[in-house]
């Protein structure tokens, strides 16, 4: 891992590349500095090429997450980027982004009574360079729950579960929709933080 640095050795600026109210909150609640700088037209196309491509989940997540990075990075010099993505794939099949209640109720007919992979990858980039990445795999198995509890859930005007992919958020209701979840729970959410705190540690950007 390459240090970052900026001039007169004080600790970069950290920018982070996605609008995930989510993600920034994790941030915030640890005592991170940062902003939030969005990345525009990145994630769609790209993810539907890797798709065509054949890419594995897991290598489809970090390329998205490192474009993602890159794309701020040409905005922000000397700026230390984290990129994140996050890809839910169930046995091959990539769940996008729901977008609509209509392709959310979709995604959880699909998945419920079923297990399925969630692969949440980040990266923190400099000047267009990857200094770290890591990508947290997690298994969730979803309950075989009736169609009046996924009703209840879809009507939740709290609608943040259609920016997520799978349709599910963790953190609030969605977790009544769940048998077992293995994995890191912040990972579920979007952000792997404790790999992400030890890179920023290593860094500079926090103090060991």
């Amino acid at each position: 891992m390459t240090p970052a640095t900026t001039p007169g050795n004080a600790a970069p600026d950290l920018v982070l590349a996605s609008g995930s109210p989510t993600r920034a909150r994790l941030l915030a609640a640890a005592g991170v500095p940062f902003r939030v700088v969005a990345p525009a037209g990145v994630e769609e196309t790209m993810k539907a090429m890797l798709r065509a491509d054949g890419v594995e989940a897991s290598a489809a997540a970090l390329a998205l997450a490192t474009a993602k990075a890159r794309a701020v990075s040409t905005l922000e010099p000397g700026a230390l980027i984290l990129g994140a993505d996050q890809i839910a794939d169930l046995e091959g099949h990539w769940l996008d982004k729901p977008g609509t209640r209509e392709a959310a109720r979709a995604q959880l007919d699909r998945l419920r009574g079923r297990d399925h992979k969630l692969l949440s990858a980040v990266v923190l980039v400099q000047n267009g360079v990857p200094l770290w990445s890591h990508v947290e795999p997690c298994h969730l198995v979803m309950r075989a729950f009736s169609d009046a509890v996924r009703e209840a859930y879809l009507a939740d005007p709290d609608d943040g579960f259609l920016g997520c992919a799978g349709g599910y958020e963790i953190e609030g209701r969605g977790i009544a929709l769940f048998e077992r979840v293995q994995g890191d729970v912040f990972a579920i959410q979007g952000l792997p933080l404790l790999p992400v705190l030890a890179a920023l540690r290593t860094l500079g950007v926090l103090p060991t």
